[in-house]
Order: C-alpha cells, then sequence, then structure tokens
C-alpha cells in the first residue's frame, strides 16, 4: 500500500519502489500547490507518480520549449512552474528558457534527473557537469544524494525560486535516488506551502518612505516608471491609487505594461527605446525631459527601457523602488526604497496622505492636458498605418484590428524582437493588471508560442492570443504537435516577412548592409499548421485578418494565422529616427 500519495490505488501502475524517493518528491510537490510538471520522459519515476498526487504532465517537445512553457504559466498564474528534464543534452537545452527567467526575475523549479551517485564521475550516459551548466541561469543550484534529505532540499528550491527577487532554482536529483525505497517517515508531516510568489513581502525603511512622499509632493514635474516588478508583486492596484490620489503621471516598460490603465489620464504609456515616429510615447518626451523627479518601480532601468541610458534627466532626483537591492541605484543614483512593491506603495499611498499635495492638484490639469495631447498627436500620426489597406500588410493594420477584437480577458503573449514592439506600441492596456507577456528578459526568439500554451494552461477559461515573427515562431513550431495532443487551444498569429527584419534593418543602418542570414525562403505556416493537426489560415489581404482573428477565437482548436507582411515594415526605434531606411515610410 502506498502510504505516501493522497491515492494508494493509483500506486500499482509501476513498478517501482513503494513508496519510493518519487514519491517523496512528488508529495512535496503536491504541498506547494503544484498542480502541473513541464517534462518530457525524464525522470522517469517522478512522471509515474505524480498521477497519485492529482498532477498533470505537460509533456513538451524540446527542453528550451518546456522551460518557456514553464515560464508562461508561471507569469500567468502567480505561481511557482516545475519543469523537468534528462541529464546531459536536455538539462543543457533548458538553460536558454531558465536565463529568460533569471533576468525577468520569473520562479521556476527545474528538476533534473542526474546519473546513479555511485557512477558520478566515471563517463556515464549522458554525465554532464551541471551545476556549471545553470550556475549562470538559476539563483539557486543544488544536487540532493539523500532520500532522507528530498524534502528539505524541494522546500528549499522552492523558496529560493518565490523568495526575494525570484528566479529560477534547479535541483538535480541522481537517478537511483528516486527509486530507492523509503520508510514513512514519524517526522510529522509537513504543511509549508511555498508554490506562490512574492513568498516574502517586506517593506521598505519608513523614514525613506516618508523622504519620498515629500520630494513626490514638492517636485514641479515628478513622474513615475512602472516596470515588469508591478505585476510580479501584483502591485498594480497600490500603483494605480498612487497615481489618481497623488495626481502622479506613469509610463511604463514593455514588462510592465499593464501596471496602470493606459486610458487613464495620467497615463503616459509604454516609453523606452521605441519612441520614435508612430511611437506610442514619442509625444511625451517633452515631459520626461522636464522631469525633476523621477520614481521607478520594479524597473531594472535596462538599455531598451532607458533608450540606453539616454531617456530621464541626468538633473532629475530619483527614487528606486525594487525588492533587489542590486538593481536600487543601478544605473541612476537613487533614494534607495528596498523592498516588495505592493507593500512598499502600500506604504507610500499612506506617506503622502501625511504630506501636502497641493502643487500635485494644481498642477494635474496641465500635466493631463499635455498627455491628451501627446495621445492625440500619436493617433493623427498612426492613423494612416493602422487602417491601412496596404498590400503586403502593415503589422499596424494588425494590432488595430486585433485591438478591436480582443476583451479584457484575452491574454496577449509577444515573441521577441518586432512582435513585442508591435503590440507594445498599438494594443492598449484598458484597466490596471492587465497582463501582456512578453519575453523581455534576454529577448530570445523562440519564447512567445510555448509561453502562451503554459499561459493557457493557467488559464484555461480565457482566449490566449500569441503574435511571432516568422523567424521566432520556426524555433518552437515543433509544439504544435504539443498543443494538439494536450489539447491546449490558442491562436497564434505569425508576422511573416520572409526576413530576421530587426536584424536587417538595424544591420543596415548600422553598417550600410546587412547579413546573408536575414532572409528566408517562402513557408507556408498555416499548411504546417494543418498538418499537425491544427487548424491554419493563410492572410495576404488587409480585410482577410480580421474574420479569420474571429473564427481562430471561436475554435476549439489551437490555429496559426499566417499574414504575409511588408518586409520593409518598420517599428518605431529611435535607432531608426534620420536613418534613410528603404528613404521613410509613408
Amino acid at each position: 500500500m502506498n502510504t505516501v500519495s493522497d491515492n494508494p490505488v493509483l500506486g500499482v501502475r509501476h513498478k517501482l519502489p513503494n513508496p519510493c524517493g518519487a514519491h517523496l518528491v512528488a508529495r512535496a510537490l503536491k504541498r506547494h500547490g503544484v498542480e502541473v510538471l513541464f517534462g518530457q520522459s525524464l525522470p522517469s519515476a517522478l512522471l509515474l507518480v505524480i498521477a497519485e498526487f492529482g498532477m498533470r504532465q505537460i509533456a513538451y517537445r524540446t527542453e528550451n520549449a518546456g522551460a518557456a512553457m514553464a515560464d508562461g504559466y508561471a507569469r500567468a498564474s502567480q505561481k511557482v512552474a516545475v519543469v523537468t528534464a534528462q541529464n546531459g543534452p536536455a538539462a543543457a537545452l533548458l538553460a536558454p528558457g531558465l536565463a529568460e527567467a533569471l533576468k525577468a526575475s520569473v520562479p521556476i523549479v527545474a528538476i533534473v534527473q542526474d546519473v546513479k551517485r555511485t557512477q558520478t564521475d566515471k563517463n556515464a550516459f549522458q554525465e554532464l557537469d551541471h551545476p556549471d551548466i545553470f550556475r549562470g541561469c538559476a539563483k539557486w543550484v543544488r544536487r540532493v544524494t539523500e532520500v532522507s534529505r528530498i524534502e528539505d532540499y524541494v522546500d528549499m528550491a522552492f523558496t529560493a525560486a518565490a523568495s526575494g527577487r525570484p528566479g529560477p532554482a534547479v535541483l538535480l536529483c541522481p537517478q537511483d535516488l528516486l527509486l530507492e525505497a523509503v520508510t514513512p517517515d514519524s517526522d510529522g508531516e509537513r504543511r509549508a506551502s511555498l508554490g506562490t510568489y512574492p513568498l516574502d513581502r517586506c517593506v521598505a525603511d519608513p523614514a525613506r518612505i516618508n523622504e519620498a512622499a515629500q520630494t513626490l509632493a514638492q517636485a514641479k514635474h515628478p513622474l513615475i516608471v512602472a516596470g515588469g516588478g508591478v505585476h510580479l508583486s501584483a502591485a498594480h492596484d497600490a500603483l494605480a491609487r498612487l497615481q489618481e490620489s497623488a495626481s502622479l503621471p506613469v509610463a511604463t516598460t514593455s514588462m510592465g505594461k499593464g501596471a496602470v490603465a493606459e486610458t487613464h489620464a495620467l497615463s503616459m504609456g509604454v516609453i523606452g527605446y521605441f519612441m520614435g515616429t508612430r511611437g506610442m510615447a514619442r509625444h511625451m518626451r517633452a515631459s520626461i525631459d522636464r522631469a525633476d523627479c523621477v520614481l521607478f518601480v520594479g524597473d531594472r532601468t535596462n538599455q531598451n527601457g532607458t533608450d540606453s541610458w539616454t531617456l530621464f534627466p541626468q538633473s532629475a532626483r530619483y527614487i528606486h523602488i525594487d525588492i533587489d537591492s542590486q538593481e536600487v541605484g543601478r544605473n541612476y543614483e537613487a533614494l534607495r526604497l528596498v523592498g516588495d512593491a505592493k507593500l512598499t506603495l502600500a506604504a507610500l499611498n499612506e506617506a503622502m496622505l501625511r504630506v501636502d499635495l497641493s502643487k500635485r492638484r494644481a498642477a494635474r490639469s496641465e500635466v493631463e492636458q499635455k498627455i491628451a495631447a501627446g495621445k492625440k498627436a500619436f493617433h493623427d500620426e498612426a492613423r494612416g498605418m493602422l487602417n491601412s489597406d496596404a498590400v503586403p500588410i502593415r503589422p499596424e493594420r494588425l494590432m488595430n484590428d486585433l485591438r478591436g477584437v480582443m476583451t479584457p480577458d484575452t491574454l496577449i503573449v509577444t515573441d521577441a524582437s518586432y512582435s513585442s514592439i508591435w503590440a507594445m506600441n498599438y494594443l492598449t492596456a484598458g484597466y490596471a493588471g492587465q497582463r501582456f507577456l512578453t519575453g523581455r528578459g534576454l529577448a530570445g526568439l523562440g519564447w512567445g508560442f510555448p509561453a502562451a500554451i503554459g499561459a493557457k494552461i493557467a488559464h484555461p477559461s480565457r482566449e490566449v492570443v500569441c503574435i511571432a515573427g516568422d523567424g521566432a515562431f520556426a524555433h518552437m513550431w515543433s509544439e504544435l504537435e504539443t498543443a494538439v495532443r494536450m489539447k491546449i487551444k490558442t491562436t497564434i498569429i505569425v508576422l511573416n516577412n520572409q526576413i530576421l527584419g530587426y536584424q536587417w534593418h538595424a544591420e543596415d543602418v548600422m553598417y550600410g548592409n546587412h547579413t546573408d542570414a536575414c532572409q528566408f525562403s517562402p513557408v507556408d505556416h498555416a499548411a504546417i499548421a494543418r498538418a499537425c493537426g491544427c487548424e491554419g489560415a493563410r492572410v495576404e489581404n488587409p480585410a482577410e485578418f480580421k474574420p479569420a482573428l474571429e473564427r481562430a477565437m471561436r475554435s476549439s482548436f489551437t490555429t496559426v494565422i499566417d499574414v504575409v507582411i511588408d518586409p520593409k515594415a518598420y517599428p518605431p526605434l529611435t535607432l531608426y529616427e534620420g536613418a534613410r531606411l528603404f528613404d521613410r515610410q509613408t
């Protein structure tokens, strides 16, 4: 009889010792609220027993896709995701996905099978120095070697992943450890559940919060910049309250999009390196230039979000809220508010009640007028492209049609490169807390589609739409079969321009020519989808896109909409301003 799992009847479905080390791992995962594991066939012992604990295996085709699925699931669910892999090459393939999660502060526990303990350093099959592989893409890497310590190490992995600045934790489990028979423990049942994040919330220094409140109240032109940490902390309500009650304008980074409602009169939109012609926040630059106090919230102040650290005035006073003390003041010397964004913003809201906000209230009308004028100038400038009937199709037109079809419940997932930039600029966050999942941690191609699968598993009742370029989609189209086999429905919009657009255009601007790798042979992605058992639609005329999208969203099956877009279309990167890229877009 299985004395470890919740369902002893299912314990007879395999030849494993019952209970064994794998049961202890599964029991700990169940205790932490895990419902799904993203894993292929190994560790076999673990994946064979998880059904006894009510958990489901999502079997990916490739490990890099599995890591992205776990990433999308964690971002969408606010839960720690679990991905598994075999030792050797499979483990190595996890590294890119974990690196994205590390840079984007997404909690994942990776359980990786290792060689038997008695075979260590004997050149066993697919033996590899796993700690060295994962050290640069995870915040915690350990190997458990004693069956009596399994639950200790699983708990440590979840604690590492979900506490402080979230990120991946890797637990290496030797094959024979998982097979080792165990006797029921007599130490009492563990109750700690560590599977949600942030695991431990802490608030910044109250004296510094009071100083920040005074600084914001007395500034002439204060500005809040919200990053992805607002979503990770679920701090959007506290931020929206600060925006409204203290009359403070808010801009966001790409990963912070949706931290506030972009329809709010004090919301400036997404800022950074794409504030060129027809960019959402292009006409907000004057307001940023005059800012004398900037509050960063959950923001890495990275290159793209600051337009290579040129966007914000050197003379401004900076305040920085972040859970990671290493990020505070990294690029802008700042008043340090090290703490959880939600709790620290809540405390800042209370502190703002104790200061004189008359200056903020007096300035609000002028600030709102400037933002409204900037938004109008953007729409006037972009209107031609948003409504374009040109063939090949303009991506702006596709985003405009998508915006008209999506609902507040629609989850948008974008791949890296141009796909994310089109979405950031031409889709609208209608409420505080609306998520746009984008792989901007490292921005590697191929993240989008598997991340969309993970997001759909987290929210099966919500419509999930993935936007990916043809270069990115080619990395992961094998997961179409996964979507069919696992009955996971998403809609994928492939922006098919037959080139690596960002690479081509940036190389032309920077070097006067582009490399041979930038151009592809024609590919019919809709046909690939149908060959895998999905639905596929090929769109070559802009009038065909919206009906195809509506059909896809009504369908019960994953649909690939392969849209032939203009290879000369490029988004509003400031890098391109003044460059004679195809002379100019009209």
